[in-house]
């Protein structure tokens, strides 16, 4: 519910804003390597660190986005001179990194996605 209203509020501020010449975006991250995330990670047979999150399945951490992936979507976002094309929508951040050509810090196109339809 919170992530639709979300979505709803872009939508809305994008177009009480579009006069004014802002865009309105919202960014989806997939899943993130916080501390909190690395906290409830086990490790798995192999040594590598998972997440077990129910309804959604078993994630490989190494496969996960750094906190900074998501905001160089923001930045390149906010670069894009056509940015206000894509206003009043939604993005996950790893369909951005395709179109615009960025990684994660590490050099890696993360491959963790959490939102339907990415």
């Amino acid at each position: 519910m919170g992530k639709a209203a979300l979505d709803r509020m872009t939508a809305d501020m994008a177009h009480e804003l579009e006069p004014y010449g802002v865009a309105v975006v919202s960014v989806w991250p997939g899943l993130v390597r916080t501390e909190l995330v690395l906290m409830g990670a086990r490790p798995g047979p192999d040594g590598a660190a998972t997440l077990e999150l129910p309804g959604e399945g078993t994630f490989d951490l190494a496969e996960a986005e750094s906190p900074r992936f998501v905001g160089r979507g923001v930045a390149v976002l906010a670069t894009d001179p056509k940015r206000m094309a894509r206003s009043g929508r939604a993005f996950a951040v790893s369909a951005l990194a395709a179109e615009y050509g960025f990684t994660d810090v590490d050099g890696t196109l993360p491959r963790v996605l959490l939102r339907p339809n990415d």
